[in-house]
Parts: structure tokens; sequence; C-alpha cells
């Protein structure tokens, strides 16, 4: 078996310098660091991690909690997405990932349960923080980090949801829409409260009010309560020209009853989704969507919790806001004159 030493000896550095490469310290550059990675993974390099525990009497374990109340899990692609970031991160910092079980069946806090397993960090993903257990893990001592969530406790990192609600609401205004009914996810999530802001936001600015049974609540990755929803816009005496939904999954349902009606997208109404997955790639027409950058905020929030377990006094709480993008596709057409 490879050992550090064998490592260190290739790499013409002290094992020191190889264990601290691999962990990400500070004060080992860059380009040491890529030397020491790229020399490991070619020698198949596999830290003993009892050893290390032994030695350092610290786990290197990662605690993620994440209980989604959409009840979708890892089959909703954005936070998997975000998971695998997450993951990709945390394991080049040197660090191993555990899921929080919470359904035990036992009365007992997540803080509990990341000191009996010795866990140095937690992720939070999809979870109410204003109720316990969550709230007892940020006002314990274990470092955590957010996502989709945020709280005064912590650093949160999250997806720009009024920004870019405000930007997908812009374009499909600019496209001579006045008529824009919005079926959204979950009242009480955070996430579905920011996307509003956008949405209100922008339709103010265009000076475009929402008639009565424009906005209805529907469920994320749930076709067939957003294809109940907009049964009911359609039947509307003055339907809306476009409807936007929570989801592109949920954007499926949707297109199904457009079907059912005879009509044809864009061309008699427009449909916009959001999160970019990849049905959104595959749907005809090319669906008009929010490209999350969900690597990106998984990547930023293992840093962020990384520096806090191994820099604890230099990580304040706070926010990282991650844009995303507009993918214009061609579900929404323009409307030269209000129908």
């Amino acid at each position: 078996m490879v050992s550090i030493r064998d490592v260190a000896a290739r790499c013409h550095v002290s094992t020191a310098t190889v264990s601290k490469a691999l962990n990400n310290h500070r004060d080992i550059s860059e380009a040491t660091k890529r030397i020491v990675r790229q020399t490991a993974r070619e020698m198949k390099y596999c830290p003993n991690t009892v050893a290390r525990t032994l030695k350092t009497k610290r786990t290197y374990n990662i605690g993620v909690l994440f209980q989604d109340e959409g009840s979708s899990g890892l089959m909703h692609e954005y936070f998997m997405s975000v998971l695998e970031g997450f993951r990709k991160r945390a394991e080049a910092g040197g660090y191993d990932l555990t899921f929080i079980n919470t359904r035990t069946g036992v009365t007992v806090s997540y803080a509990d349960y990341c000191r009996a397993r010795q866990l140095e960090g937690a992720v939070i993903a999809c979870v109410d923080l204003r109720k316990k257990p969550a709230a007892d893990l940020l006002d314990s001592e274990i470092p955590a980090v957010t996502i989709d969530h945020a709280d005064s406790r912590c650093m949160a990192v999250l997806s720009d949801n009024v920004r870019d609600m405000e930007k997908l609401t812009d374009y499909i205004c600019r496209m001579g829409h006045k008529r824009v009914a919005y079926i959204h996810g979950q009242s009480s999530f955070q996430v579905v409260q920011s996307r509003l802001d956008g949405f209100f936001r922008t339709l103010g600015r265009y000076g475009i009010a929402l008639p009565d049974g424009y906005l209805q609540e529907g469920g994320f990755i749930d076709a067939e309560l957003a294809a109940v929803k907009t049964r009911e816009l359609l039947s509307m005496k003055d339907r809306p020209t476009c409807i936007l939904f929570p989801d592109d999954a949920s954007l499926v349902g949707g297109l199904s009853e457009i079907e059912k009606e005879g009509l044809k997208v864009p061309e008699d109404i427009s449909v916009a989704g959001y999160d970019g997955s990849t049905i959104s790639r595959i749907l005809q027409p090319e669906i008009t969507t929010i490209r999350q950058d969900s690597q990106k905020i998984g990547s930023i929030a293992a840093a962020r919790l990384i520096e806090a377990i191994e820099h604890p006094a230099q990580h304040p709480a706070g926010r990282v806001l991650v844009e995303g993008e507009l993918i214009k596709g061609k579900s929404v057409g323009q409307v030269m004159t209000e129908k």
C-alpha cells in the first residue's frame, strides 16, 4: 500500500507538506497542492483515516442534513447537483461525508447526533431552520452552513432567487405579455417567498396588475398538481398568455393540459419553468427557464464549511448569493397586441 511517505518522496517534499496539500491548508501554494494531488492520484494513494484520526484527534467527517419537505429527496435534480458539488469540494479538502439520519425513531437532536458520531461540521439543505431539532444544531458549537435557507446564526449559500425571477419575469414582459400567471411552490419555503418578491417587483415596474386567480400555489416536482392548476387557469374567461411553473418537471404537467385543450406552445400560450434541468433541454419547444448554478452552490458551501471548521474565528455568519442564467429557449412567444 502506498504511504504518505511514498508520495512525499516522489514530490521531493516533506510528509507534512503532503498532508497540508491534501487537506487544502492555506500555507501551501496552489502549485504545490496541484503537484501533490496529481501524484497522489497517479500512485493511487489512499489516506489511512484511522491512523489520521488517532494522530490528529480529528475525524475529517462532515454531516449532511437533508430533509426535503416536498418529499422529492435526491430525485430532485437541483439538490442532487448541489450535493454533488459539495461532495467534490469536501473530498478535495480531505473530508468524508455522512448523511444524518432524520428518521432514527429516537428523540435526539441533530447536534447530539453529530457529537455522537464525531462529525466536525454539517451542511443543512432544504430544512426548515425554525423547527427543532435543526434549530438546536445551529445553536450548538458545531460549524454549519445552510443551503436554500438563510439564518443569522451561520453562513448560507443561496441561489439569487429574487434577481433570477426578476430576469425571467422581465424577459416575459419584454416579449409583450401582460397577462402572466404564476403557479409557485409551497408558500412556506423561503425560496418561494424570494421568487414571489422578484415576480411582483418586476410586474410593478411594468405597471402590470395580477388578476384574481392568476397566482396559484402548486408544489415542487408535482406534475399532477401543476396540471390541475393549469386547467383552472385555462378555464378562465381571460386566461393568461403566459404561465410560469415552480420548476421544469412541474411544467410537464401543465403542458399535458395545454395539449388536451388543443393549444400549442408558444403560438397559443407561452410557458416558462425554473431550474434549467435536463428536461428543459429535451422538451420541444426548448423551455424558457432559469438555470441555477447548482454545482457552484454546493462547492462554495463546502469551502465555507471547511473554513469554519479549520478557522472558526475567521468565519462570520452571512450570505453568499449565486446568480443563475436566463435560458430564453423557445417556449415564450412574442405578443404583439393584447388578445
